[in-house]
């Protein structure tokens, strides 16, 4: 559900050497940072020159003067945005960095601290897929280390994949595809004991009780928690994503980030968005009841072989042959994710769950089969 909190101040954070009593092995943000991106000086956009002050006729951007509202260049901060986010969020405006959907939000941390051909990352296996796309992308060795029986981690197995050469440590919480938060004393171990820094994502977290990591980032400045307007909010097709993180790393990512890089147009619609998120706990609470009748009927079908736990707005079953139960819904117009390919995930379909009369029709499909 959407937890609305009052913001907690922010421990200051130096970004040369930062000082945290739970983190004195952490390495400073400029050793952390690339040095090409430390010492990058941003491009400055014409909205950026003069902001703070009044202004009423805009001549300096090359913009025509006719088409309005869409003649203009939007905010490149969002700070309008950001100041409702905030709010709702219990995350300081200054901690908030916004991007095109969350690829944006996992291609920075490559970008700004990872080197070509050097660096690494470890995640775990299985999980977003994204996170090896964009290691792909960047020249930068992916360590995958598998999750167990129960789809869960431990911290010493995933710290000790870690060299000198580990910038980052990827944490799905809940995880994507197995649909399971992973454990929080283990999350919190591993941001307590690695040097680099960890990125949680938490873009299934409204469908989750657990107190969202989010909350945490002033205690521990080598976390940056994930988020996103596509789940719970219902708004996939603006492609709005969030990064929180204390502000020294949110100053990283506007350095290199594009300047103009969430379109006015995502911005005003996340702007009416947050007028009532209640609504969206509304939503929420009926998913989840959906998610608790879809997950009991589902295991009662005679293809199904286990429905997993799952604390996201999506499940996942080990049915008895995934690929010609796949292609049997697809020619009934009926399309789930095969994740029969995927590590641990052998003859597995991830069910999202959708409003009633869609579940309706899958259950119907299903009890056919």
């Amino acid at each position: 559900m959407i937890i609305i909190l009052p913001i907690k101040p922010i421990l200051p954070i130096n970004p040369i050497n930062p000082i945290n009593p739970i983190l004195s092995n952490m390495k400073s943000l400029e050793q952390l940072t690339r040095p090409n991106i430390w010492n990058l000086a941003p491009y400055s956009s014409a909205r950026n020159e003069y902001a703070g002050r009044e202004a009423r006729v805009f001549l300096d951007a090359n913009e025509n003067p006719y088409n309005q509202p869409f003649n203009r260049y939007p905010d490149p901060l969002q700070l309008e945005l950001k100041k409702r986010l905030s709010a709702v969020k219990g995350v300081p405006e200054d901690c908030i960095f916004l991007g095109n959907g969350s690829d944006e939000a996992i291609d920075l941390p490559y970008r700004c601290f990872t080197r070509p051909g050097i660096d690494n990352v470890v995640a775990m296996e299985p999980t977003y897929g994204m996170y090896k796309v964009c290691a792909d992308i960047n020249d930068v060795e992916y360590r995958p280390v598998l999750l167990d029986e129960h789809y869960q981690i431990t911290a010493d197995r995933l710290l000790a994949a870690c060299d000198d050469n580990t910038k980052i440590i990827w944490l799905c919480s809940p995880n994507n595809p197995t649909g399971n938060s992973i454990q929080r004393e283990e999350i919190i171990k591993v941001i307590n004991n690695f040097e680099g820094l960890v990125i949680v994502d938490e873009a299934y977290s409204d469908f989750a009780a657990e107190r969202p990591l989010r909350l945490d980032i002033q205690t521990y400045p080598n976390l940056i928690v994930l988020n996103t307007f596509s789940k719970a909010w219902g708004c996939a097709a603006i492609r709005l994503g969030m990064a929180f993180a204390q502000s020294a790393i949110i100053d990283l990512y506007n350095k290199v980030k594009y300047p103009y890089n969430v379109n006015q147009l995502t911005q005003q619609q996340a702007l009416e968005a947050l007028k009532d998120p209640y609504e969206v706990d509304k939503w929420v609470k009926m998913l989840m009841q959906e998610r608790s009748r879809m997950m009991q009927n589902v295991a009662l079908l005679p293809i199904t072989e286990k429905v997993y736990p799952t604390d996201a707005n999506f499940f996942l079953v080990k049915v008895t042959d995934a690929q010609k139960i796949y292609n049997y819904l697809v020619d009934r117009g009926i399309i789930v994710r095969n994740r029969n390919r995927v590590q641990l995930c052998q003859n597995c379909l991830r069910i999202t769950v959708g409003n009633k009369s869609e579940n309706n029709e899958l259950l119907a499909a299903l009890r056919q089969y």
